[in-house]
């Protein structure tokens, strides 16, 4: 904290007793991949790492962002009347999109100097983009006593990715990086957004995040052309039976119904229905603390998406394959939307170096470059953090 504080003084100037600093986790998904979209149930946790936001309030009404993470951009500064969408503004679009959708809720009453840090690897599929937008979100609605309740800050978030910056996601990252608890997961139905944690006992292991580094904008690539097939393929559906989302389908019902759709239709529905219902299972397994029958649902899934959905790639397949293959992997699979970003591990605390290595080593003899694997724990959501306790409220 007294770094960033650093900063933000040589940065901005002023005085350190005006600053107030804000904190919102990245998320991983232990098991429900690409099933928030179609009303399933998810099981994300929050990580320890996210996004910092050190903020204060100017007496002008211009809006002054920064981000140490993009440093060769320099501040950027808009006006409060006109915060549309930039492609030159890059990575500030996602607080000026927060920013703008607080403003039609509450007009802002000062200018504001934020500075942000993120320790989430940048276009890994660990949410940096739910994270910078909820500790915005989460900062607005502090320092102007906006009165909105955390799922309502959620709801806010999401909007924003889908209608300002343009991306179709569902609702699962930014519940996660909101309502995180640390060492819980999160057990969303995404259709009604009932929600509870879920104790994770993590005593003798570790969560290991692998970064395949292939980089890989969410916007652009097939993540929303799969959305588009499975909304399609619900259209289909009901016309024969009474669902409201694709995760409505029981296994036996699929069955039933799958030859009114396409051949690449079903291969869509058929992991998404099976995997609400791994999902499902998962929590069970949890609960009885069988950590090994959960590995096996994380195989099961990568399996799914790899062959069901088709957006894991090479670089995914083969850092499972390797971890699979290694004695103190307890499950393995794919995270997040696909097509490059990162796996979710779960490995014997004994076994973590020789994971790292091993499965390391064996990553880069057959693609060509190194992954990053990042221990990670379970965390907190978002809120601001109390400075001198070095806490989050």
């Amino acid at each position: 904290m007294k770094h960033l504080k650093r900063d933000f003084l040589q940065l901005f100037g002023g005085k350190e007793e005006d600053i107030r600093i804000f904190f919102a986790p990245g998320r991983v998904n232990l098991i429900g991949e690409h099933t928030d979209y179609n009303g399933g149930h998810v099981l994300p946790c929050a990580l320890h790492i996210g996004t910092y936001a050190l903020v204060r309030e100017t007496a002008d009404s211009s809006i002054r962002l920064y981000s140490k993470n993009f440093p060769e951009a320099g501040i950027i500064t808009v006006a409060q009347q006109n915060l549309s969408f930039n492609e030159q503004h890059g990575w500030a679009n996602y607080p000026k999109g927060i920013i703008a959708a607080m403003q039609q809720i509450q007009p802002l009453n000062s200018g504001l100097e934020i500075m942000y840090y993120g320790n989430i690897p940048n276009g890994a599929g660990l949410s940096s983009s739910a994270s910078i937008e909820l500790v915005t979100a989460v900062l607005l609605n502090e320092l102007f006593d906006v009165k909105l309740d955390m799922i309502e800050l959620v709801k806010l978030s999401q909007k924003v990715e889908n209608e300002y910056i343009g991306v179709s996601c569902g609702i699962m990252d930014q519940f996660a990086v909101g309502l995180g608890k640390k060492g819980h997961a999160i057990l969303l139905n995404c259709q009604t957004l009932e929600y509870r944690h879920l104790p994770v006992d993590m005593t003798d292991c570790s969560i290991v995040i692998a970064n395949t580094n292939k980089r890989r904008g969410l916007a652009d690539s097939a993540y929303n052309e799969c959305r588009a097939t499975c909304e399609a393929a619900l259209l289909k559906l009901k016309q024969h039976i009474n669902i409201a989302s694709l995760c409505d389908l029981t296994n036996e019902q699929f069955d039933q119904y799958k030859t009114v759709l396409s051949p690449l239709e079903q291969k869509r529905v058929h992991h998404v229905v099976s995997e609400n219902e791994r999902t499902k299972q998962a929590v069970t397994t949890l609960e009885k603390g069988d950590l090994l029958q959960f590995g096996e649902l994380m195989r099961k899934s990568h399996l799914s998406l790899r062959d069901d959905y088709e957006v894991t790639g090479m670089e995914l397949d083969t850092l499972v394959e390797a971890a699979w293959k290694h004695k103190g992997t307890i499950g393995a699979r794919m995270t997040g939307a696909g097509f490059g970003g990162c796996t979710v591990n779960i490995v014997w605390n004994e076994h973590i170096d020789s994971f790292i290595a091993e499965v390391g080593r064996e990553y880069k003899s057959k693609i060509g470059y190194e992954a990053s694997f990042y221990v990670v724990k379970i965390g907190d959501g978002a809120g601001e953090i109390l400075a001198e306790k070095e806490t989050i409220v």
